[in-house]
């Protein structure tokens, strides 16, 4: 008799306002696989294992738990069925320590007071049985996105969880904590878990899912196994069409010096030192200039000092020839676009509609605002519509759709669309891909390439190794807030650009 599938979610559909979220979709998770859900921005992932989950309701469909169907109304029926997920982005308490975020909603008490030593035990166990080494008392505000997710897998192995779900679990993730996640994967794997992992990073999926089910604008296209497939024929089921997965540019050409950055100094808001410490660069009109680094080496910092966010401790900053050190953001703005590293935290108002977020930057000028000092609706809906026309931009309600409602994925590229549009003679892009699909990668590559070509100034700060040697004209890397490499990315490669950003090498010495 063949072994029961651990999950099998049928002919499941999810509707909400103005848009079939998922169309008849179905997927079946065997015992101990990992098993990869793949598809474009707002294809449908998240809201079918948010549906597995007992975060929404399904209209249609059944979901059967090794060959029983089972009823999830809520996040607790999913948990008593032993199924766990790690969303997008995390549900942590920041002010709250890792140890108290792994038992929040599963706590041993005893006569109305905390059992924390046996918590404790716990969870160092499971620690050290699946290699996620946390400090247990460190407060979650203060620690790094991957250990954050790490703690995040705590909590669901706290909770004797057997069904794991994650969700884009490495588009925070730094080159080396991806590495980790991937091997951290196999060993639950290897446990007897079975892994459900959203993603639509194909190299990730061929290294570590054993299946990969492909959904595409809400409908099931297809399952197949790994080992007999490749990265061009899933993107083609992905996207429905062929993807340029190289990036293909002409030399640049670069002319006037457009941003000019002096002996810059920016404070860390973490510890005592400073973050970027003496850093010094130009960008001239006409390059693509990306600083590379591991995360955490005052890359946030750094760009926060140019683009206003934070005041510098000393230094000084010239866009097209003035000082702007001390210059308002609106000041800023005149000559700049900036493509943030946090889309909810600084480039979205998420409780707006997409048409406000727009015109976020531009609805004080006379386009969209009369003179007496009333928005013009129309002229802002007609805007916000062109934008989603001519980016791409998926959402149920278009221009009124609620931003917290979107996609990841369809929130970034509402950014990318408003950032490009407005004038601007330097553009400064912090992970302009980040938790994009392939699709969507060539498009944002080729614009930033337009951009370039088109006589602009583009500084680029990117994780993706990949990106950062296809994309840029000059490279510089950073490692604890200084830069210790510029490089060619025609002259260079992977490998030691990996040994600058690790510190293990500057130039022209060893370290």
């Amino acid at each position: 008799m063949d072994t029961p599938y651990a999950i099998e979610m049928l002919n499941i559909t999810k509707r909400f306002p103005g848009i079939i979220a998922n169309d008849n979709v179905t997927i079946q998770l065997k015992k101990g696989e990992i098993h990869a859900l793949l598809g474009e921005n707002g294809a449908g992932k998240s809201t079918l294992m948010s549906v597995l989950f007992g975060l929404y309701q399904a209209e249609e469909g059944i979901i059967k738990k090794d060959g029983k169907e089972v009823k999830i109304k809520d996040p607790n029926d999913a948990n008593d069925l032993g199924i766990g997920m790690v969303h997008q982005h995390f549900k942590l308490v920041q002010c709250f320590t890792v140890l108290q975020n792994i038992i929040l909603g599963v706590e041993t008490t005893k006569n109305g007071i905390l059992q924390m030593d046996e918590a404790r035990k716990k969870v160092m166990d499971l620690s050290d049985r699946y290699g996620l080494s946390v400090d247990p008392d460190a407060l979650i505000e203060d620690i790094t996105v991957g250990m954050q997710q790490r703690t995040e897998i705590l909590k669901m192995l706290y909770r004797d969880n057997e069904i794991l779900i994650f969700d884009e679990p490495t588009a925070v993730l730094t080159p080396q904590e991806i590495k980790e996640l991937m091997q951290i994967m196999k060993n639950l794997a290897a446990e007897g878990k079975s892994i459900l992992f959203i993603s639509h990073k194909l190299n990730e999926i061929m290294e570590v899912a054993d299946r990969v089910t492909v959904l595409r604008r809400g409908k099931y296209v297809g399952t197949v196994d790994v080992k007999g497939t490749t990265q061009e024929e899933l993107s083609r089921m992905m996207v429905g069409r062929d993807v340029q997965l190289v990036v293909e540019k002409e030399p640049s050409h670069p002319k006037d010096v457009v941003l000019k950055i002096e002996n810059m100094t920016v404070a860390s808001k973490v510890h005592n030192n400073n973050a970027v410490k003496n850093v010094s660069l130009e960008v001239r009109s006409g390059e693509i200039v990306c600083i590379a680094g591991i995360d955490g080496n005052g890359q946030t910092e750094f760009v926060y000092g140019v683009t206003g966010l934070e005041p510098l401790v000393s230094g000084k900053i010239t866009l097209c020839g003035q000082d702007i050190t001390n210059a308002p953001i609106r000041e800023r703005y005149k000559e700049m676009s900036h493509i943030p590293e946090d889309r909810h935290k600084h480039g979205l108002v998420l409780d707006y509609p997409l048409e406000y977020n727009m015109v976020l930057q531009r609805y004080f000028e006379p386009d969209f605002t009369s003179k007496s000092g009333f928005l013009k609706k129309k002229e802002i809906r007609g805007y916000s519509g062109k934008l989603e026309q001519d980016f791409d931009v998926r959402s149920g309600q278009g221009s009124v759709t609620i931003a917290r409602s979107m996609s990841g994925g369809n929130q970034q590229k509402a950014i990318i669309a408003r950032e490009l549009d407005k004038e601007h003679t330097l553009l400064v892009a912090v992970q302009p891909t980040r938790g994009l699909d392939v699709g969507a990668i060539e498009g944002v590559h080729r614009h930033l390439i337009e951009e370039r070509d088109n006589g602009k100034a583009v500084l680029l700060v990117s994780l993706e190794l990949e990106e950062v040697m296809n994309v840029s004209d000059r490279i510089l890397v950073m490692y604890e807030g200084e830069i210790v490499a510029e490089l060619d990315p025609k002259e260079t490669t992977v490998e030691e650009l990996g040994l600058y950003m690790s510190g293990a090498k500057r130039q022209g010495k060893e370290a």
